[in-house]
């Protein structure tokens, strides 16, 4: 039997028996930390995370909660009591919260302060899954568990003997309401305590059910507990006793609805039913392993295993479902853009200026399905408001800049996720390049006229961070271009003009982007490592890599590849120095790019992610497979401090999940994704068309980092990029990996990914 033979047995081996064993056997679930990033502060972010129980993209998460009713850090690794366990909505603490209220068992006196009935633990006898959560509450020797599905939870708690047991139900400050109906053991409320982006009225409705009855039932308004069966105030919540055994459980039965009071008690009834703890818990556990199985990876270093399963969990998150099913099945959402209640899907809490850039990459690849439902949410939320968009927590929130949505529906719609309404669509991204949101000043665009009229935005027209505008609208400007000549639009002219936009802003004599004054003249003094005033959250040692349509024509710019590529090195040789002037101190994201040890290279925040891939454009594609792995091991690991900086609703964790499977998104909008190196032996992607794509890289090594040789369906493969198509249609990649470059391989012009300047 000659070698050949016996290879090809062994690969058929894996991935064809094995890996449909693995399929069915592996509990992809089991191995992710949903405690991965929580050991973070203000000051420093190592995910800025919290524990999100739930299921995937579920309409309410559950965690349970370290900080103060109202504190964005709502659960940190390092606190030592927790307060309750929350229902949440958050995407990010620097967004904080809405449609949140809490429930915590207690022993004692009835105690429904958040600091009294707060309870010591330890992680030692925490257990978090992403479908589960258990803790031992040892100030009142109760086990707490919880269980969630889309749109309710089953929480049950096991109390000792006593007659003083105590559940609090806090519906929070900001206006709320609660009613006890004890006949049927039930407790009804609402909360309108939010942070923005919601209209008039908007609220969540919940509802609580016990399978025990209640001994004492008190309700509380404000701090002050009266024997009444109804509150309604700034602070409202209940308190509900229970006589009990030793090892008695006590099972609240809890679902909410942003529709309505009746709607909660149909989410309730549609999906917890009579179902028990267990039961919940093992469909959880499917319904994660179904999302998560999507992508195999060898098990042969398991903290790898963790670390990756962990990351594509963040990834199947956000955005949210924000609609509900009625008992007839009509999908239905209430709308925090208008306040009315509408047809169809709806999906918030996601900032595109994160997220356009791998998250949404990864959903059209692994998951069209359900970026599909997305894409019409967001194409409702336009019909809604008037406009698509930019963060969304539930509504339009004034964060961060960019005009990206036309990156996000875009890459979608040219990847064949394809909303029903192209027209509109159309129309409506092409609205946003001529408008800004009359209170939201990051929903459109802010400065179009200046931009429209100059080409750029001026550093001193009163508009912040005028340079990092210019270069994203540029790009915008080439997706909509992008756009409408696959739909065959004839007004395109304009579009391509503007995508060129970001020569404007090109400084030759520093080889960097920099302010430019409405005069023409640039903005002086410069200082290229100052973060923020003309950038967003960067420098310019950043935000020069923010053309991502037309990486070749920056390299001209620059004067060539070997200038390209010396100014690429240079973030990472430059030392850690920055000025912080512009905020008045130094924010977490400058000090995460101070303690990486990465020189200037600032991973922990978004601009400059992709940066390492652009070596690929420039003939030195083994750099971009030197430092992805740098950043893969010293960035990355499955625990509470495991990310370099906000983990951001998905987006540092897509890049590491693209990233470790070989390639990774850096235009969205075109076909092609970026060669980096593989980190894993053996990886497989389950496309949602039934089709299987393998990656192989046997000898992969924290050494052997560099591609020798590789192989597309057994033939040699030089270039640095891969098709989506290709992709879907299911194929073998061999990766030869070597410890020392090969100089040679993926440097000719043609082997370079897509570029405008010089494919179009």
């Amino acid at each position: 039997m000659n070698k050949f033979f016996l290879f090809l047995l062994s690969w058929l081996g894996f991935f064809g028996i094995t890996a449909q064993a693995q399929t069915a056997a592996t509990d992809y679930a089991a191995l992710v930390n949903p405690l991965m990033g929580t050991a973070s502060s203000y000051e420093l972010s190592a995910g800025n995370t919290y524990p999100a129980i739930c299921r995937p993209w579920g309409m309410n998460f559950w965690t349970p909660q370290t900080g103060k009713n109202g504190n964005g850090w709502q659960y940190t690794y390092t606190a030592h009591r927790l307060r309750g366990f929350k229902q949440t909505h958050q995407p990010s603490p620097w967004i904080n919260d809405y449609g949140q209220f809490s429930l915590m068992p207690l022993v004692g006196r009835g105690v429904f302060d958040e600091e009294g009935r707060a309870s010591w633990f330890s992680h030692l006898s925490e257990k978090a899954t992403p479908y589960s959560y258990e803790v031992y509450l040892a100030d009142h020797d109760v086990r707490a568990e919880l269980v969630p599905t889309e749109r309710a939870c089953l929480m049950r708690f096991t109390f000792p003997q006593t007659d003083s047991a105590w559940v609090a139900i806090d519906a929070f400050d900001g206006g709320s309401a609660v009613a006890i109906d004890t006949l049927h053991r039930r407790i009804s409320g609402y909360t309108t305590k939010n942070s923005g982006g919601v209209a008039d009225g908007f609220c969540c409705w919940f509802v609580v059910e016990f399978d025990t009855p209640f001994s004492v039932v008190r309700t509380v308004l404000d701090g002050q507990q009266a024997d009444t069966l109804e509150a309604r105030g700034n602070h409202a919540g209940v308190m509900i006793g229970f006589r009990t055994t030793k090892g008695q459980r006590v099972t609240a039965r809890v679902a909410s609805s942003f529709i309505g009071i009746m709607q909660a008690r149909q989410n309730l009834r549609a999906e917890l039913a009579d179902k028990s703890l267990e039961t919940l818990g093992e469909e959880g556990r499917k319904a994660w392993n179904d999302v998560l199985g999507r992508i195999e990876v060898d098990m042969d270093d398991i903290d790898q295993a963790r670390t990756f399963y962990s990351c594509l969990y963040r990834c199947l998150l956000f955005p949210r479902k924000l609609y509900e099913c009625d008992a007839d099945g009509n999908i239905l959402h209430r709308s925090p853009y208008d306040g009315k209640l509408h047809t169809g899907y709806l999906y918030t809490d996601t900032g595109f200026w994160d997220t356009f850039r791998s998250l949404f990459p990864l959903l059209n690849l692994v998951y069209p399905d359900v970026n599909r439902e997305m894409q019409e949410g967001f194409l409702n939320a336009y019909r809604e408001s008037g406009f698509f968009p930019e963060w969304c927590s539930p509504g339009h929130r004034d964060c961060m800049v960019g005009n990206n949505s036309a990156s996000v529906l875009t890459d979608a719609y040219l990847k064949g996720v394809r909303v029903a309404d192209s027209t509109t669509l159309f129309e409506g991204l092409l609205h946003a390049t001529r408008a800004v949101h009359p209170t939201v000043g990051s929903t459109g665009r802010k400065g179009y006229d200046w931009y429209n009229k100059l080409g750029y935005i001026p550093c001193d027209v009163g508009i912040n961070e005028s340079a990092a505008r210019t270069l994203e609208y540029a790009y915008n400007d080439w997706c909509l271009w992008q756009l409408a000549k696959e739909m065959g639009r004839a007004d395109t002219a304009e579009l391509h003009r503007r995508a060129l936009n970001y020569r404007n802003l090109f400084d030759p004599s520093h080889r960097l982007m920099r302010g430019k004054r409405k005069d023409g003249t640039w903005q002086t003094p410069f200082e290229p490592l100052k973060w923020g005033e003309v950038f967003t959250e960067g420098n310019a040692w950043h935000y020069t890599w923010s053309v991502f349509h037309d990486i070749d024509g920056l390299i001209r710019l620059m004067g060539g590849k070997e200038n390209f590529c010396q100014m690429l090195d240079s973030v990472f040789s430059v030392p850690p120095r920055f000025d912080a002037s512009y905020y008045g101190g130094v924010i977490h994201e400058i000090r995460e790019m101070q303690v990486a040890g990465m020189g200037n290279y600032a991973h922990g925040n978004q601009p400059i992610q992709h940066m390492i891939y652009l070596y690929d454009w420039a003939g030195q594609p083994w750099k971009a497979q030197q430092h992805v792995h740098d950043a893969m091991r010293k960035l990355y690991r499955a625990t509470p401090d495991g990310y370099p900086g906000d983990e951001d609703n998905g987006q540092t964790s897509a890049w590491y999940v693209f990233s470790a499977l070989g390639f990774y998104p850096v235009c969205p909008g075109t076909d092609q994704y970026a060669i980096g190196s593989p980190l894993f032996r053996r990886a497989a992607i389950h496309f949602a068309n039934g089709r299987t794509t393998t990656l192989t890289a046997p000898d992969v090594s924290a050494d052997n980092v560099y591609i020798h040789r590789l192989t597309m369906d057994g033939k040699p493969y030089t270039r640095n990029y891969l098709r989506h198509e290709t992709l879907q249609r299911g194929i073998r990649l061999h990766f030869d990996m070597a410890p020392q470059p090969d100089t040679q391989r993926g440097t000719t012009p043609t082997d370079a990914p897509y570029s405008m300047s010089r494919d179009e």
